[in-house]
């Protein structure tokens, strides 16, 4: 192999590389974007389920204190379920600071 064909080899190696780097690095900045929403949107029904600070069982029907309830364990639920898929997709390589 001549110094010309190692150096054209090389090149195109790097080029190569490049190229897989650049698209990895594009992967990972759009799944950050991604998991910023999604925390945004778990912080948002964070916040929610947290002023409510239970169902108002006195001034309601025990029927209707059922449905909050059931509606609050739903939305806690849910938030939960939030939160675990985003620390499984974080498990995935992609780190990166906390909000």
């Amino acid at each position: 192999m001549d110094d010309d064909s190692a150096k054209s080899s090389w090149d195109e190696m790097i080029a190569k590389l490049k190229t897989e780097r650049d698209a990895l690095a594009l992967k990972l900045h759009l799944g950050k974007k991604e998991a910023l929403a999604e925390w945004d949107r778990l912080e948002r029904e964070w916040n929610r389920l947290k002023a409510v600070k239970g169902p108002p069982m006195k001034e309601a029907a025990a029927e209707t204190a059922r449905g909050v309830g059931s509606a609050l364990e739903d939305a806690a639920s849910e938030l939960k379920r939030g939160y675990e898929r985003s620390a499984s997709s974080s498990n995935g390589g992609v780190t990166g600071s906390g909000p």
